[in-house]
């Protein structure tokens, strides 16, 4: 059986950890670059399609209970008027919800049925990738301890999900540079605050220079009734002269953030009151990664940020990583399968090959449309359109953007991301054994 190294314990390598154990594969090891995994960060939302794929993994009713379902996704201008409102998840027809999770728990949900599935030491903790040497039939992967120390580990498959910073991505393209920014600075945090709308719609509110984004994370304690724990993001365009190489992901000083957006207090929710309720205000800037013309080299390959690192206009970048894994896993079973049980390491080689180039002709593509689009805002589009035929505002959405026109930026950006219902609902299960090959829905 096949040795498969993951460089990276985020969702991307947990998941394919997840997924390829799943497919019948045993020798798995998770390498992670921290001491300690704990719960860190903020909200994330899970799409149907990413849920589908953890339904088919034996998880979606775990994530369930950590989460929020959506009942709409709905988008206003900055003086909170309406611009377009959608059903989500199964009230959009879907055969799987969408889930709000807190980033962090969901994380360790999954590290822990890593463990259960795999074995309590799969995942190799103060273990940072460095490199990677592609031999003729095996991966050898260099690793360093924060203490300095260095070692290597042979493997038949090295899966780089070690994020934005991979160290296989810096290795095969040394030209790639930094992230690349977009002048854009988001605030993350989680705040209590009075129940809004229906209780269970994300909104996004602004345009493509100052923006918010809130959905409920779950109910809040049982001393706050009426109220609900809600993940924020706040968005604006980077004051003149402000670095790209500032020190960012720090707690900062909810006061200037608060009076960014003084006047977006809306008859539904009270835009600077839920920055001020923040626990903790995390700062960041908007980065993304160029498209690359390869994600193969040798019996490595490149998965979810390290792969494809994109804005997170559409809330896409979680789902993702989870297709990527389900993909990997699915074309490795399949051309694992067709093997003859007597051939030998160059048969075995070249199946391997033949499935991450499967994996890579599928996703990469997919994620370089996606990456265009979020450029482009994505399906927050249609809040920059308003924001650019009426900045003062309007007294009908319809008399500055038709409806077709609002239904077709959303559905194309569904259709791009891979999560429009009428073809998620129907396609074929990513479901494989190395046994058996493809398994039917």
């Amino acid at each position: 059986m096949l040795k498969i190294v993951i460089a990276g314990a985020g969702i991307g390598g947990l998941a394919t950890a997840l997924s390829l154990h799943r497919a019948g594969f045993t020798d798995i090891e998770v390498y992670e670059r921290v001491g300690e995994l704990r719960p860190l960060g903020v909200g994330i939302n899970l799409l149907p399609h990413a849920v589908r794929e953890l339904t088919e993994l034996g998880l979606a009713e775990a994530v369930e209970r950590i989460a929020v379902k959506p009942s709409r996704l709905s988008y206003y201008n900055r003086f909170g008027q309406p611009i377009w409102s959608e059903p989500r998840g199964t009230d959009a027809g879907y055969s799987w919800p969408q889930l709000s999770v807190h980033r962090g728990e969901f994380q360790m949900l999954l590290v822990d049925e890593v463990r259960r599935r795999l074995g309590a030491g799969a995942i190799r903790l103060d273990s940072r990738l460095t490199a990677v040497e592609h031999g003729e039939h095996q991966e050898h992967a260099r690793f360093a301890r924060a203490n300095g120390e260095e070692f290597e580990v042979a493997a038949d498959v090295l899966v780089a999900a070690d994020g934005i910073h991979s160290a296989l991505r810096a290795q095969e393209y040394p030209e790639d540079g930094a992230p690349v920014w977009s002048g854009l600075v988001l605030w993350r945090g989680t705040a209590t605050v009075p129940s809004y709308l229906d209780g269970r719609t994300m909104i996004m509110a602004g345009d493509g220079e100052q923006k918010f984004v809130a959905y409920p994370l779950a109910p809040a304690d049982g001393d706050a009734p009426g109220s609900l724990r809600l993940n924020f993001i706040a968005e604006r365009r980077a004051l003149e002269g402000t670095s790209e190489l500032a020190d960012w992901n720090q707690p900062i000083d909810p006061a200037p953030i608060v009076q960014l957006f003084d006047a977006w207090t809306f008859d539904w929710l009270d835009v600077p009151a839920t920055i001020a309720a923040a626990d903790q205000i995390l700062e960041y800037p908007m980065v993304d990664r160029e498209a690359l013309p390869g994600w193969r080299f040798g019996s490595s390959v490149l998965l979810g940020d390290a792969a494809h690192a994109m804005y997170p206009n559409g809330s896409n970048g979680a789902s993702q990583a989870i297709l990527d894994a389900r993909t990997l896993a699915f074309h490795l079973a399949t051309e694992i399968a067709a093997l003859e049980a007597s051939a030998g390491s160059n048969a075995t080689t070249a199946a391997i090959r033949t499935a991450l180039d499967a994996y890579d002709a599928v996703r990469r593509p997919a994620t370089a449309r996606l990456l265009e689009m979020t450029r482009q805002l994505g399906p927050e589009r249609v809040m920059q359109l308003a924001y650019d035929r009426a900045p003062d505002g309007f007294a009908d959405v319809d008399d500055v953007i038709p409806a077709h026109e609002l239904q077709q930026i959303a559905d194309d950006y569904k259709r791009t991301a891979g999560f429009h219902p009428s073809t998620l609902n129907e396609r074929a299960s990513l479901s494989a054994s190395v046994e058996h090959g493809a398994v039917a829905d």
